[in-house]
Order: C-alpha cells, then sequence, then structure tokens
C-alpha cells in the first residue's frame, strides 16, 4: 500500500523527505486507506521526531502536540479541564482502534467537513501550529481549512501543534453529533457551543459551529448574536437555530437528505435548554 517507507529521526532529516514527494504519516488512518484507493506514495514516519506529541499550559494557553492521539487526548486531565467540549468530541470519534492510532494533526490535515474535532476548535479559537524548513508560524484553522479534504498547507509545510487561548472559566460546553452509530459513525450533522453566562444567567458570550454541513465547519455568528443577552431557554436557542439553518449549505448524500441535514443543525442546539 505504501512505496518506500523513511524513519526521520528529527524535522530538519524531515524537510528533504517532504521536498522529494514523501507523504508525512501519523497514525496512517487516512493516509493508508487513501493508498488503497489511489496507489502507493512514500512516506516518512513521523512518530520517531520527538517534541511533535505531548499537551502542555503555558502563557494563557493550551498546546497540543500534532502527534498526540485522540484516545490521549480525551484522558487527559488539562483537556478534560480546560477543553471539555474537544473531550465531548473525541468521546464519540471513530471506534477505539481509530482513538488510539489517529491524531489531532492527522484529523486536521485530512480536513473532512464530517470530522468530529473541527467544531470544538473552530469554537476554541484553535491556530494551528506550521512548521518548514523556513520556520514556524501559526494559521487561525478558519484559515487553513479550505474544503474537502483541501488546506492551505504548502508543499513542504507540516503542521506541529495546536495552540488554543484558555477558554472562559464556568463556560457551559456542548458537542453533538447525529449519526446512524454514534462513535462508529460519520456525522450527518455536529455541533460545537461554548456558551458563557453572566451573573443573571443570561448569555454574555456565544460561540457556535456546526460540521457535516458545508465544505468546511461553519462558524454560525447570527446564531450566537441572538443568543446574546437572553436566558438560554428553549425559545432563545430555537431562535438561534433557525439562524443555524440559514447559515448551512449542506448537500444530498449517502448518508442524508439535505433538508434532512439543515434541520437537524438547527435541532441540535435545543440540547443546551435548561443546562
Amino acid at each position: 500500500m505504501t512505496g518506500k517507507v523513511f524513519r526521520p529521526a528529527c524535522l530538519a532529516e524531515l524537510w528533504p523527505l517532504l521536498a522529494d514527494g514523501a507523504r508525512p504519516m501519523a497514525g496512517g488512518t487516512d493516509l493508508l486507506a487513501a493508498a488503497r484507493r489511489h496507489g502507493p506514495c512514500d512516506v516518512a514516519l513521523l512518530e520517531g521526531i520527538p517534541g511533535l506529541d505531548g499537551v502542555g499550559v503555558e502563557n494563557g494557553h493550551v498546546r497540543l502536540g500534532a502527534m498526540t492521539t485522540h484516545a490521549e487526548l480525551v484522558r487527559h486531565p488539562v483537556v478534560r479541564q480546560h477543553l471539555p467540549v474537544l473531550a465531548q468530541a473525541l468521546a464519540v470519534l471513530g471506534s477505539p482502534l481509530v482513538r488510539n492510532m489517529g491524531t489531532i494533526g492527522g484529523n486536521l490535515a485530512t480536513a473532512s467537513p464530517a470530522g468530529d474535532t473541527l467544531p470544538p476548535l473552530y469554537v476554541l479559537n484553535a491556530q494551528v501550529e506550521v512548521s518548514s524548513q523556513e520556520g514556524v508560524r501559526l494559521a487561525p484553522i478558519g484559515e487553513l481549512l479550505l474544503g474537502p479534504g483541501r488546506t492551505a498547507l504548502a508543499p513542504g509545510h507540516l503542521i506541529t501543534a495546536v495552540h488554543i487561548p484558555l477558554p472562559p472559566t464556568g463556560g457551559l460546553h456542548h458537542f453533538e453529533k447525529v449519526g446512524r452509530r454514534d462513535a462508529l459513525a460519520i456525522a450527518v450533522a455536529s455541533l460545537a457551543a461554548i456558551i458563557v453566562l453572566d451573573g443573571d444567567g443570561r448569555v454574555a458570550e456565544a460561540r457556535i459551529a456546526v460540521g457535516s454541513v458545508a465544505p468546511t465547519v461553519v462558524r454560525c455568528h447570527e446564531a450566537q448574536a441572538r443568543l446574546l443577552g437572553r436566558r438560554l431557554d428553549r425559545e432563545a436557542l430555537a431562535e438561534a437555530g433557525g439562524a443555524v439553518r440559514r447559515a448551512v449549505s449542506p448537500i444530498d448524500d449517502i448518508r442524508a437528505t439535505a433538508a434532512y441535514r439543515r434541520k437537524v443543525a438547527g435541532n441540535l442546539l435545543l440540547r443546551m435548554a435548561g443546562r
């Protein structure tokens, strides 16, 4: 399923391999499937390169190494304490095998509109650390992901980490997806939200993003605005849900019709009523 396999010991050894056309391989859950469809390719294994995995907190940001697996992330106390919306999504991502092999960097690089981690990363205002032989830069996640299987990564560039500013303490974190079989299902629609209430129980800040309903994740600015200053009741959520439906552009496919996806995307917000 692959051509030549390289094991670079550091990033300095990786860059020439990428320049010669090798594909970087993390967990391989998507790359190996692509090789079966499109034929073999040379791969450069990332697992032996130091500094690409792990979770840390510094300067008010959580840093997730790109090679950190989904299983490692969902168990990590920093993720569970500070990023519960991401932990909720990771808990229902794929099978145990996929969670143990797949990585947060690989999930980003695949750029699937149905990627379970993507809506949480959008509402967490994540920035993606992109490295190359020329240096390191940070890119907002919305600028990196362009469409199904498409990113703004230039040849020879690699996702090395995800940086997330610590979200407001006490916020309500919510992730929900609809699929045929929970964790094993590819999402028909998914929603991530972070809601911050003021001392009077009214919405002071709202962040909402939906997946599987457009070429990439949709950040629902109108829906967010409609919740501000209101109590998080069913009436307010239903109004915001209507704004979600207007924001999305789903398609028909073998899993669901566009009309069903649009309806579900708005309804997912209603699960937050009474929280």
